[in-house]
């Protein structure tokens, strides 16, 4: 055994010595122990896969072995154990994905060159004030003619972007489909590097024998962690609402791309990277800002720092990544005063988007109630309902500090919900993850009614739109009444993932430790193997 394990060694010895009942592990219901030890320097998990040679009738004919053919108690091990299918699994081929590009790619070339592209890019859904292509060559012209974009109320993008498609202007299509490509391929290898971390997390409890009878369900197999990021590319590309807001030429498509980005960076352990993509994200539409918190907790897992208010580790890491994000950002904000040599994109693109001075119906919770309330009171209540993307980041913070991409997850989700312009391609960025955490979906209440209540929305929102604006049968409380259905719909599925305390925290099986004695927890945590969870395989 390597020198590095020792410490454990005499834990997991102590663990046995306290073992009152053998485990069974095969359909003899033949008892032996669970083995301890590594089958290898590359950590393969022989405790976690059923073999390939085991065919399922076999663990039908076991027992009560439920659908993955584990046991539902505390002897919930493989059928037969197979160090080849227990190994960590290989990365996808590029074929899968690269077929899912071509198919994302084919699909909005077709809708490009079809007439359904001009009504698309009209969509109050699709687009906003702030991620209209229209407003966005409406700016472009103004800039040709020597005048300052910002000069007028119709641009309201950042300099950046005015000055990209100012050189792109004939590639304006191709870009947009190479930025959602960009975003798909980004979350792709994010959430493999995050399914190895996972991966790890389940090998170590595995090891030591100490997860709780309930949690065997949710045990997540290297087959089934194996085709994730494909998933999430997929629900990326292939979802009608990223797919529309790439037809109507959307800038949303750029932020998602920036956030996919800093995801990736983040997971790769890479601070200086994910401080500059969080530094992108903030500048092209501020509300990414609440992403520094699980940013920097993850990038504290990834440097074994512990995350206390008295460790000075903690501080100086801080400091550093925040300084880092800051000085990204005032690079950038310096970047655009010299581009256009004035200061003004800052009331007209940050200003525009805290006072929401444009109340242009959208999926959003602002227009509606802004539009029938007095001026004297707008201040009071816009400041009321920015704040819901903020406030919720703090006890998130202290809920979640274990869990940084679950955390950063449902602080997109409540981005997408809570900004004042929000479009389905915000909403498009969240859904992706959904595949991550599939062995969760047993605990969402109504998950088909929920379903049902986002899809059947969808379809009406241009429905009730035609009856308000153009049938004249219908008002704007029809168009809002579908808006709030179709926000409380995100978020109760949303709520219905967040863990909860107690019991149902331990079943959820999201934390290292969760389903684990907290005895065991902490000595994993100081034993010598806990750093191998951010190694690669």
């Amino acid at each position: 055994m390597s020198a590095r394990l020792q410490p454990l060694s005499a834990f997991t010895t102590h663990l046995l010595s306290r073992t009152r009942h053998p485990t069974f592990c095969n359909k003899f219901e033949t008892p032996c122990f669970p083995s301890f030890r590594l089958v290898s320097p590359q950590g393969l998990l022989g405790v976690v896969v059923l073999s390939l040679a085991a065919p399922g009738t076999a663990a039908r004919r076991a027992g009560a072995w439920n659908y993955r053919g584990w046991r539902t108690g505390r002897e919930a091990l493989p059928l037969r154990l197979s160090l080849l299918a227990c190994a960590p699994a290989p990365a996808i081929m590029a074929a899968p994905l690269a077929l899912v590009l071509v198919v994302a790619v084919t699909v909005r070339a077709a809708l490009f060159r079809s007439s359904l592209a001009e009504f698309i890019s009209e969509r109050v859904e699709v687009v906003s004030p702030l991620s209209s292509w229209k407003r966005v060559v409406e700016g472009l012209s103004l800039l040709d003619l020597g005048v300052s974009p910002y000069s007028g109320a119709v641009f309201h993008e950042t300099p950046l972007i005015i000055y990209l498609f100012h050189f792109l202007i004939d590639y304006a299509e191709l870009v947009f489909m190479i930025t959602d490509a960009l975003t798909a391929i980004a979350l792709y290898f994010a959430i493999q590097d995050f399914n190895k971390v996972v991966f790890k997390k389940q090998k170590l409890l595995l090891e030591l024998d100490q997860y709780a009878p309930d949690v065997a369900e949710l045990i997540r197999t290297p087959m089934e962690m194996r085709y994730i990021p494909l998933k999430v590319a997929l629900f990326y590309l292939l979802n009608p609402y990223t797919v529309l807001s790439c037809v109507a030429k959307s800038t949303c498509a750029i932020n998602n791309t920036l956030i996919a980005f800093f995801i990736l960076t983040t997971i790769k352990g890479s601070a200086f990277l994910s401080a500059i993509f969080l530094a992108l994200a903030t500048y092209q539409s501020l509300y990414p800002l609440t992403l520094f918190v699980p940013g920097l907790l993850y990038l504290l897992q990834r440097q074994y720092i512990p995350v206390k208010v008295k460790s000075k580790a903690f501080w100086i890491f801080f400091w550093e990544y925040a300084m880092m994000y800051m000085g990204s950002l005032v690079v950038i904000v310096c970047l655009s005063f010299f581009l256009l040599s004035s200061w003004d994109f800052i009331p007209a693109v940050y200003g525009f988007i805290l006072s929401v001075p444009d109340l242009t119906p959208n999926i959003g919770l602002f227009w509606y109630f802004f539009a029938e309330m007095f001026e004297h009171f707008s201040l009071f209540f816009v400041c009321v309902f920015q704040i819901n993307v903020f406030f919720y980041t703090i006890p998130l913070a202290i809920k979640l500090k274990e869990h940084p991409i679950f955390f950063m997850f449902i602080q997109i989700a409540i981005i997408s919900i809570f900004k004042s312009y929000p479009t389905v391609g915000d909403v498009a960025l969240y859904m992706a993850f959904f595949p991550v955490w599939n062995h969760l979906y047993r605990f969402l209440r109504n998950i088909f009614v929920l379903a049902c209540i986002i899809i059947v929305c969808s379809l009406l929102f241009p429905v009730l739109w035609h009856l308000w604006i153009y049938a004249g049968s219908a008002n704007s409380n029809f168009f809002y009444a579908i808006t709030l259905t179709f926000n409380v719909g995100q978020e109760t599925t949303i709520c219905g993932l967040e863990p909860k305390k107690g019991s149902d925290l331990e079943a959820l099986g999201l934390h290292i430790c969760w389903g684990c004695q907290p005895e065991t927890g902490k000595a994993l945590r100081q034993s010598t193997l806990y750093p191998q969870l951010f190694s690669p395989f």
